[in-house]
């Protein structure tokens, strides 16, 4: 994917210490993955490189809003997120990322690109239900709602008789 090349980092060429990577990412980012469950996104990230003379500390951190359907009324909002990362980069005879929190390099490499540990962070920061904040303060009015509304009042009113006929029977057998 020659659009991520600023993803690449070349660490050849740092000093040992501390570095500092940012990155502006919005839907471009996750098109390159075929990715489309945003409407739109507006995420920070934050990528502070450790460079140590045998390994990499890599700590990622991720602030920003999607914007996303609710699962309750399917109307889109911003949803805020925040994530981290936590990586640390060895050397080995050859590449290995089976460990989540370990990924190894071969010796020979010169560079390695961050974007899909962006983008598995930012995925993964996201909950699983996605419940608009006006519906949780109870300030939202819409007409998906007022449907559910309606469909549970009319379970609770309605009883079907035959279950009524059968929790006689237990009460009439305690006495």
């Amino acid at each position: 994917m020659k659009d991520l090349k600023e993803f690449n980092i070349p660490f050849v060429g740092l000093k040992e210490g501390k570095h500092l990577f940012e990155y502006k990412i919005d839907n471009t980012f996750f098109e390159l993955y075929d990715y489309n469950e945003f409407e739109k996104s507006s995420i920070n990230v934050t990528l502070e490189f450790v460079k140590k003379s045998t390994l990499f500390e890599l700590e990622f951190t991720a602030s920003g809003t999607v914007n996303v359907p609710c699962d309750v009324t399917n109307e889109y909002f911003d949803l805020e997120i925040t994530a981290t990362l936590p990586l640390v980069v060895k050397f080995g005879q050859e590449y290995n990322d089976e460990n989540e929190e370990i990924l190894i390099l071969p010796h020979e490499v010169y560079q390695f690109s961050v974007a899909q540990f962006i983008y598995e962070m930012i995925v993964l920061g996201i909950p699983n239900k996605r419940v608009h904040p006006k519906i949780l303060d109870g300030t939202m009015e819409t007409e998906a709602l007022e449907q559910l509304e309606i469909k549970e009042e009319k379970t609770v009113e309605t009883t079907d008789p035959r279950w009524d006929k059968l929790k006689n029977l237990i009460t009439e057998k305690k006495t």
